[in-house]
């Protein structure tokens, strides 16, 4: 897959777009600093990105809108971690030297991404505001916890219980409630799940299947729905309550 370029669109109001940080700010401030703290825009396709075009000399990255997945490699298998609106990203295009292994990375955009530079000009300005500071700090730490978690689904011993878990654990961030479940509208090929499950794909399409048999699981138009209650803590899954009509068909990959 080719990669895509950041194309630069003027300027932005993070503090206007992300309300819970604007949040962090005193309220007698809180209209000056919304006003004050503009950055850069860039706007990135669904695609391959490299990252190497965000010019970054500051303090990172805000994602405004969408969803990307960083990629790591070893040894020809990779893991993914998912990344949206809210997070705080270092630089994309950055080394990894600490590292003593032979490590790829790469950024693979699955939603149309809006990013906030937050570059040395922004970073200056934040000395005004020192609990936004460590309100953007507090974002890194979330995004910490949040692989820790996924760490702790990858060590369950079946697929289809990493699987169940993980996307039960997406919905507590993504998903939506309908009146047949919880829509997690994030469109995630066999692939990207794999990765994000330490899994192969194969395997992922075979447990998908057997999710969605039990009624668990299934994929629809705006990614997939959730039935029946969480997974709980042993390894075990109980089908649902559910028609036994549901379509059994797995994603495309």
């Amino acid at each position: 897959m080719r990669p895509l370029a950041a194309i630069e669109t003027n300027i932005c109001y993070p503090l206007q777009e992300d309300l819970e940080l604007a949040e962090a700010i005193e309220p007698e401030q809180r209209a000056t600093a919304i006003g004050q703290l503009v950055a850069r825009q860039l706007e990135i396709s669904p695609g391959s990105w490299p990252g190497s075009a965000a010019g970054l000399d500051g303090i990172g990255m805000l994602v405004l809108q969408g969803v990307l997945a960083l990629r790591v490699g070893i040894a020809g298998r990779h893991s993914a971690e998912l990344v949206g609106e809210g997070d705080v990203l270092r630089r994309p295009d950055e080394q990894w030297a600490s590292s003593q292994l032979a490590l790829t990375h790469n950024w693979l955009v699955l939603e149309p991404v809006r990013i906030a530079v937050l570059d040395a000009r922004f970073t200056r300005k934040l000395a005004n505001y020192p609990n936004l500071t460590c309100a953007l700090f507090a974002r890194c730490s979330v995004r910490t916890r949040q692989l820790a978690v996924n760490m702790a689904i990858v060590h369950q011993a079946r697929v289809d219980v990493r699987l169940h878990m993980l996307l039960w654990h997406l919905a507590g961030r993504w998903g939506r409630v309908r009146s047949d479940g919880i829509v997690v509208p994030l469109r995630l090929t066999h692939s990207i799940l794999a990765e994000l499950v330490a899994a192969r794909r194969p395997t992922v399409t075979s447990a998908l299947s057997e999710l969605s048999r039990n009624g668990l699981v299934r994929s629809v138009p705006e990614g997939w729905l959730l039935s029946g209650p969480a997974p709980g803590g042993d390894d075990e899954l109980e089908p649902s309550v559910v028609p036994s009509a549901l379509p059994t068909d797995a994603r495309p990959t």
